[in-house]
């Protein structure tokens, strides 16, 4: 390997600006994809609570899995930020190098998490809104209210009767699992960007 001395342009003093500039990428873009997801799936919770509130807290998923992305992007901030050296007077020991692979495994964690959290929030909106209609299987909550319809009946969209109950929780637990499933996926694009968002920060080549 080459020696890379003093003086060289492998260690100019404007590399640690590079090595920060990962580490806030990585922070900004996690957040983004955090706050992205919560949104959206914060907004198919709300709107699934005013039909069926009792699923409130099991359809709580998609909004704690959004918000494990930006710990993601801290775990992987902090660990660059502790890497960068800043420039000395006689010479500078941080490489272009190191600062070019830590701009990499900020902006690989970031825009992995930032996709995740799209993904995430798009499904949980849908998936949410959709496992309340079935649950309730398509009851509104004024038909109670405005006396439109014989809960007693068992009438074909307000599933008064023993079966349309059961039916409509069989099918709303089923559509649940496949949510659940695609949301796991959808975190794992994140979990990958991580990975080798630490291995990355593990190369390092300091300036003699």
């Amino acid at each position: 390997m080459t020696e890379i001395v003093r003086g060289f342009d492998g260690c100019p003093s404007w590399a640690p600006a590079f090595g920060y500039m990962g580490a806030s990428l990585c922070m900004i873009l996690s957040s983004w994809g955090s706050a992205w997801g919560t949104w959206r799936a914060g907004l198919g919770v709300c709107h699934m609570g005013i039909d069926h509130p009792a699923g409130i807290i099991k359809n709580i998923v998609p909004i704690v899995m959004a918000g494990v992305l930006g710990i993601y992007g801290l775990i992987v901030s902090v660990i660059i930020t502790q890497a960068v050296a800043p420039p000395g007077d006689e010479h500078n020991s941080y490489s272009v190098f190191n600062a070019y692979t830590h701009l990499a495994a900020g902006l690989c964690c970031g825009l992995s998490c930032l996709a995740a959290g799209g993904t995430i929030g798009v499904l949980g909106d849908a998936g949410v809104r959709a496992f309340g209609i079935k649950a309730e299987n398509g009851r509104k909550w004024y038909w109670d209210a405005a006396g439109a319809m014989d809960t007693d009946g068992g009438d074909e969209l307000g599933g008064g009767g023993g079966g349309g109950n059961k039916g409509s929780a069989e099918g709303a637990n089923k559509l649940y699992v496949g949510m659940l499933i695609m949301l796991i996926f959808s975190e794992a694009l994140a979990l990958y960007g991580l990975i080798v968002a630490l291995i990355l920060s593990q190369h390092n080549y300091v300036c003699n």
